[in-house]
């Protein structure tokens, strides 16, 4: 008898802890479907595009070298965090921060290309060969993001 209360107790107690808050079955994921109707969302090629045109992007993040110079460096650290902003808002949709982020971005690019002149020539090879990369992912970005849904959204 003491078998079966245990049986039940162990049962209920199964029962009641494998409880799924939310179950997402589609394929395609969470990101690519917008349920609480903020806004436009991207179709699946375009997805795909920014998935890999940000990807990119980060991996250009993460493998930036040091350089000499103090200067470039903290410039490069500022260029990291308006390219990471950026990222983000295009993953939420956030027309206004993405507009910001790369106008914070291009200015931080700027200076970068002014700076250049105090490296030495290997260096400047560097970072110049990782700033065209990154300039060439934001224009792809910026291409597969539709003009309709800009102009929607600036007053």
């Amino acid at each position: 008898m003491t078998k079966l209360k245990v049986r039940y107790i162990l049962l209920l107690f199964f029962i009641f802890s494998c409880s799924a808050e939310k179950i997402n079955l589609s394929p395609v994921g969470e990101n690519s479907v917008s349920l609480n109707g903020s806004g436009p969302t991207y179709s699946l090629n375009d997805r795909k595009n920014l998935i890999i045109y940000s990807s990119e992007i980060t991996s250009l993040i993460g493998s930036f070298p040091k350089f000499r110079n103090d200067a470039v460096n903290s410039e490069v650290t500022i260029l990291k965090l308006h390219l990471k902003d950026y990222i983000s808002a295009i993953n939420a949709y956030n027309l206004v921060e993405m507009e910001n982020s790369r106008i914070k971005f291009e200015k931080s690019y700027k200076k970068l290309q002014k700076l250049r002149k105090f490296l030495n020539k290997d260096e400047d090879e560097v970072l110049n060969r990782y700033l065209v990369r990154i300039k060439t992912n934001m224009s792809f970005l910026q291409g597969n993001i539709s003009k309709d849904s800009l102009s929607t959204f600036k007053n």
